[in-house]
Parts: structure tokens; C-alpha cells; sequence
């Protein structure tokens, strides 16, 4: 949860990104339910200068509680408190944008050599069971690296990482060749990673042997490429709907789309929708 957001600015510049809400809820607030969903239960959070809304928001709110105790709101009170209760939550801090490879490698001295998660939450994945819990599976079965991957259409291959190697079955490839955000003519397929990883302490050599890849930045794709080629590594197409919650519009989408899965607001939101004249002019 270290990146800029500049494609949700004005909003991120004094809000961390992760903190907008998807209807009532910020959008870090679902990654960190599905971990728990998924058996995990520490949780280590990398942040950048500007974001101590997120850690705030995990921990107490004592003025809150105690106004909602004094209102007799019993169902919100522990509403409250249940977020503060989901898991164990540490926090390091990335001190510059360095890139998704050296986001995970700040966290490093938290995750020690033990297997992990790494979760976007820009993605926000909704399916049971869990993605997360997903990739332990598949991690299980074959005992090394996984990621969540899904087929992007063609005109937004260039902001993917995409993946290609041999099918095991419907669901798992062992991967060969991994290219960070390819031109579409030179994409080895158009199974597109998305953000959800499950990594071995075979990363750390490789991150240790990273160049400045795409963008000048240190790329997580670079590193998995190098696990892939010494070790071994999987992709798994998950089950499940993807919401893209970084840009305006895949925002909106997301928040109409969960919106109407609510037995609370779905049906007002449903009947907004149908009175709609989506062919009058604006």
C-alpha cells in the first residue's frame, strides 16, 4: 500500500488510495478479509510517507466506540471493534517508489523464510473460496510459487505482466517465460497477472540480483522470472470476479457491481438503475 495513486487524483492527494471506500468499506479493508478468510491471520502492511490513515483505521477508534456505546448502537459498536480484531497487523514503511520488488523486500525482515502472500489491494477479488485461499491450495499441491493470473483482453496486455508456459490442467501452468506490460505483438500470451501472489523464500536471492527493469523501477515480474527459470512457479486462473479499483471508471464499476450483490442497497440501487435514460444527453 505504497504507491501514489495519481490515477484517482485530486482524491489521493491528502487520502491514501487504499482508504477510498468501495460503498462502505476502503478498499484495503476486503484484502485484509480475505486473508483472514483464507486461515492467515498477521498481516504486514507496507506503506509510504502520507498513510497513517491506514493504519489508523486498523487499529481502535476510542472516540468512535465510546460515542456509539453512549448512542446504545450495540450493532455498530462491534462493527467498529471487529475491524481492529481481524488479524495482526504490522506495518514497515517503503521509503522510495522503487517498485513492486522492493515493496515486498522491505517487508522482509517481518516475513523471514517463510512462504507468503502478497496481495494488491487495488484488486479487489471477490469468490468463494477466497483467492487467497486459492493459491495455498495450489501451493500445496506442487510446494513452490504461485500466481493469480487471468486472460486480459488485448488492448490492455501492455499493463499486465503476462505469463506463458505448460498447462498442468484447466486451471495451473507451470510457467516458463514472464514479460513485465509487453507491447501485444510481443506477448508470449494474454494471461495477465493480477495482484495476488503466494512466494517462497526463493524470491529473496532473485530480488537480491535485480536491475532497474520497466520504468526504472525494481519489477516483481524480473524476479518471478528468475524463481521461474532456478525453481519452479505457477500460475493459477482463480475463481472468482476481479475489481479493478484504481482508476475512476473501473472504480465506479466495482462499486455498482458489489453494490447490487447487497441485499441492503441492491435493490434501491437496481431500481435507480432501470429509471436511468442512458440515451439522454448530458
Amino acid at each position: 500500500a505504497a504507491g501514489y495513486g495519481t490515477r484517482l487524483l485530486p482524491a489521493t492527494k491528502s487520502q491514501p488510495k487504499e482508504i477510498l471506500p468501495l460503498i462502505d468499506k476502503p478498499v484495503i479493508h476486503y484484502a485484509a478479509d480475505e486473508v483472514v478468510r483464507s486461515g492467515i491471520r498477521e498481516i504486514v502492511i507496507v506503506t509510504s510517507a502520507g498513510k497513517t490513515a491506514i493504519e489508523d483505521y486498523f487499529d481502535r477508534s476510542r472516540d468512535v466506540e465510546d460515542y456509539l456505546a453512549r448512542k446504545g448502537d450495540l450493532e455498530k459498536l462491534e462493527l467498529v471493534r471487529s475491524v481492529s480484531k481481524m488479524a495482526d497487523f504490522a506495518y514497515v514503511r517503503q521509503p522510495d517508489a522503487r517498485g513492486l520488488a522492493d515493496a515486498v523486500n522491505t517487508a522482509r525482515p517481518l516475513v523471514r523464510d517463510e512462504p507468503f502472500v502478497v496481495l494488491l489491494p487495488d484488486d479487489v477479488i471477490l469468490g468463494d473460496p477466497p483467492a487467497t485461499r486459492q493459491l495455498i491450495e495450489c501451493y500445496e499441491s506442487f510446494g513452490a510459487g504461485v500466481v493469480a493470473v487471468e486472460e486480459v483482453p488485448a488492448m490492455e496486455v501492455s499493463s499486465y505482466g503476462i505469463v506463458d508456459g505448460e498447462r498442468v490442467d484447466d486451471r495451473v501452468t507451470r510457467l516458463r517465460r514472464l514479460v513485465e506490460k509487453p507491447r501485444v505483438d510481443e506477448a508470449p500470451s494474454r494471461l495477465g497477472i493480477v495482484g495476488r501472489y503466494l512466494l517462497t523464500p526463493a524470491i529473496w536471492s532473485a530480488i537480491d540480483r535485480l536491475e532497474p527493469g520497466y520504468g526504472g523501477e525494481l519489477q516483481i515480474t524480473d524476479a518471478l522470472q528468475t524463481v521461474a527459470r532456478e525453481d519452479a512457479l505457477y500460475a493459477y486462473r482463480f475463481q472468482g470476479t476481479r475489481h479493478d479499483t484504481g482508476r475512476p471508471l473501473t472504480a465506479l464499476i466495482a462499486a455498482i457491481s458489489v453494490g447490487l450483490q447487497r441485499p441492503d442497497i441492491g435493490p434501491g440501487l437496481r431500481e435507480f438503475l432501470r429509471d436511468l435514460d442512458l440515451d439522454a444527453e448530458t
